[in-house]
């Protein structure tokens, strides 16, 4: 069983998927970093509340994995950078509404800030989403390319556990929050 276990994990760290969901978990582990130091420096304590429990921030994850699939840097200059400022903006919008819908519970709101929408995107962050992507895309993710590469091996025996750790907090999270929403829902 543990071999073919290895077996498929190694089949599925060499594939796309497996590729795309090592960069997935970096940049929402990268995004938790970020989130963490703007929310040290903005409010003097390093750890903010987030959707997850485990050190993820997955909007950090699927924004750069949407560009990716885009074509990333290949893309013409003007799209490129159309869509690193499109991508997060959409995706924070999507994020913002869904978290409000399913829990009921804002975990970030923007209604006091100018050119805002619905309190989940506003142009400020969208600039600021914009130069990170950016920079992510065309900086960071070569050298997030070549990682993978190095330890595409070492990856092949993670991805099952790094799968199941991601997936366990993912219904822990969805578990005490729906509780927590409804409990907050009902007083």
């Amino acid at each position: 069983m543990i071999s073919g276990l290895l077996s498929w994990s190694q089949h599925a760290s060499h594939s796309v998927p497996g590729e795309y969901f090592f960069y997935f978990i970096v940049y929402s582990i990268l995004g938790w970093l970020i989130e963490g130091l703007y929310n040290w420096h903005s409010n003097g304590t390093f750890r903010k509340d987030g959707l997850m429990k485990g050190p993820y921030k997955p909007m950090y994850g699927f924004a750069p994995l949407i560009l990716l699939a885009m074509g990333g840097t290949s893309m013409p200059l003007p799209l490129f950078l159309a869509a690193t400022f499109a991508v997060p903006t959409a995706v924070e919008y999507v994020t913002g509404a869904l978290l409000k819908l399913i829990f009921r519970r804002r975990w970030w709101d923007y209604s006091d800030k100018a050119y805002q929408l619905d309190g989940h995107v506003c142009l400020l962050f969208s600039l600021y989403w914009w130069g990170l992507c950016a920079l992510c895309i065309a900086a960071v993710h070569p050298m997030m390319t070549a990682l993978y590469l190095l330890t595409a091996d070492i990856w092949s025996v993670l991805l099952p556990i790094v799968v199941f750790g991601f997936a366990a907090d993912l219904a822990l999270t969805f578990r005490i929050r729906r509780k927590r929403g409804a409990a907050a829902g009902t007083g």
